[in-house]
């Protein structure tokens, strides 16, 4: 049994480890830095603790009006991928069986399609549109919002269908027959029957459209106009240099995530825990009441300290002031800097004595770089040890040659060279 092997337990618990280090591990990091006075993202060396980053941030009209950009961007996007996702997904369940497999291929196929092909296509196409019709270049298929939405909803519908075609694999299409036979029409069945049954794939729907428009860059960077997105504006300043507002930026997004990820963890452990104990599914709707969960419900009581957490901190910002602490840095960095340079100054006068004390080396104890020669010194090889023993033996007699007594003057010096040279 697996929980009864230590070793097995012991390496599920690493691998755990290891796992949520590499996936949350920048994340955490990166939320360090945005309170660290640091003027670039680090966190070691820490200097000072501040939220001026945040301040900074809120400053940035760039980034402010990306966000809006981003949001209104969403929004629209939402509307249309969950209207044609909903709409995809209830013409693939009533479709003739023979021909769903390949309208199922028509509509993933834009999840397969790069996003810089889906960008350039929707640019391209809706420009021509828009030179066909004799329109000028602020027409609306010549608007920022306008394009980033075709372009984004292109692909992003194919997800919220398939998030409506698995809800819709669960519906009893007994419900709405048995609503026809009483006499309702196809759009009452459809709007009392069918349509609350996909509430919550519409929620999902939803969420997964707007996460999916906020985070897109490969077809809004062709079709953004005059209408950067958060996404763009930060790829921008990436380019100029970035500073820990941004930082503070993705500190913010991860905060707003985990409170709405406690608050989808506890209703839905509220939800089970009612059914549980025998009460239906509608009965749970409404509110929370946190405080009768929260001995028994671990999401409730960090749902409860991570709100009191975020009010904390928001109050300790607005009377919190960095600058004394600034200031002693800034001091502290000066006298280590002047410390530096007196100690530099220093070995440069320690080596400067040094070399003028020492004088030539007139006795060529030091080989010089280039020679080849040893002892030779300021006054050649005159002090060279040993000279006089290679003197006196430079003076010896040269080998014999192979004619003896030939030089510079022929052979006249050999003996008996007047009778060899006499003739007979």
């Amino acid at each position: 049994m697996i929980n009864q092997s230590p070793l097995i337990r012991f390496g599920l618990i690493a691998y755990l480890i290891l796992f949520f280090t590499y996936l949350l591990g920048p994340l955490v990091l990166m939320s360090i830095t945005a309170f660290n006075s640091a003027s670039f993202p680090q966190v070691m060396p820490w200097e000072v603790f501040t939220f001026e980053w945040f301040r900074v941030l809120f400053n940035d009209d760039k980034i402010l009006f990306g966000l809006f950009n981003s949001f209104r961007i969403g929004l629209m996007t939402i509307v249309l991928s969950v209207t044609m996702g909903l709409a995809g997904a209830l013409i693939l369940t009533q479709v003739w069986p023979k021909v769903r497999a390949t309208y199922y291929t028509v509509l993933i196929a834009p999840i397969l399609i790069p996003g810089v092909v889906l960008g350039i296509s929707t640019l391209v196409f809706w420009g021509r549109v828009n030179t066909y019709l004799g329109l000028s270049s602020d027409s609306l298929f010549q608007n920022g919002l306008f394009l980033t939405v075709l372009g984004q909803s292109t692909f992003i519908a194919s997800y919220c269908m398939l998030v409506f075609v698995a809800r819709l694999q669960r519906y009893d299409r007994g419900l709405t027959e048995a609503a026809l036979d009483l006499g309702a029409t196809h759009v009452q069945a459809f709007r009392k029957i069918q349509l609350p049954f996909l509430y919550p794939a519409i929620a999902s729907a939803s969420v997964l459209a707007l996460l999916a428009s906020f985070e897109n860059y490969n077809t809004t960077t062709f079709t953004f106009l005059s209408y950067p997105t958060l996404t763009i504006v930060l790829a921008q300043k990436v380019r100029l240099g970035i500073n820990p507002s941004i930082s503070a930026l993705a500190f913010i997004i991860v905060c707003i995530t985990l409170f709405f990820a406690l608050v989808h963890e506890v209703r839905t452990r509220r939800a089970q825990l009612a059914m549980a104990n025998g009460a239906p599914a509608g009965a749970v709707s409404g509110g929370f009441q946190l405080p009768r969960f929260l001995a028994a419900d671990p999401a409730s009581i960090v749902l409860v300290l991570f709100i009191g957490f975020a009010v904390a901190t928001i109050g300790f910002a607005q009377f919190y002031d960095p600058e004394p602490a600034k200031a002693l840095l800034l001091k502290e960095k000066r006298a280590a800097q002047e410390l530096r340079i007196k100690q530099l100054q220093k070995r440069r006068r320690d080596k400067a004595l040094k070399k003028q004390m020492k004088g030539p080396d007139v006795f060529g104890s030091k080989k010089p770089a280039t020679s080849g020669s040893p002892g030779n010194g300021t006054f050649g090889n005159v002090f060279k040890p040993n000279n006089l023993e290679e003197a006196a033996g430079a003076n010896k007699k040269p080998a014999a040659a192979k004619n003896p007594g030939k030089g510079t003057f022929g052979n006249i010096f050999e003996p008996d060279s007047i009778n060899k040279n006499i003739p007979k």
